[in-house]
């Protein structure tokens, strides 16, 4: 009998290593798909935009004193849809019009949804 559950033990172990190779040499699947990058635009809170080189560039140009306001701590959470009105008519439609249209151009907004 002792004969039979060596062999009975090594047939269970080698289908085992079997199973093991098996599930080693199958193909590995692929790593899910990068969600792509959020498109850059009025509704991207102004301490992204700032973080990125080009984008701080564009809000530099489009609305002088933006990012070196001296409450900028304080909003810079916020996009520029909801901080224009706040700012009484210091922000106007065409100075977001031009921000938008500078962070579409850049190439970080293109990889965007």
């Amino acid at each position: 009998m002792t004969a039979v559950r060596h062999v009975a033990l090594a047939a269970i172990l080698a289908l085992a290593a079997g199973n093991t190779a098996l599930a080693q040499s199958a193909p590995a699947s692929p790593p899910p798909a990068a969600a792509p990058a959020p498109a850059l635009g009025l509704d991207t809170p102004i301490e992204v935009l700032v973080a990125m080189p080009a984008a701080k560039a564009a809000l530099d140009a489009d609305i002088p004193g933006l990012t070196t306001h001296q409450m900028y701590e304080k909003f810079k959470h916020e996009n520029l849809r909801t901080l224009a009105p706040k700012f009484g008519g210091a922000i106007t439609d065409k100075d977001l019009a031009k921000v938008q249209a500078d962070l579409a151009a850049l190439p970080q907004a293109r990889t965007g949804g």
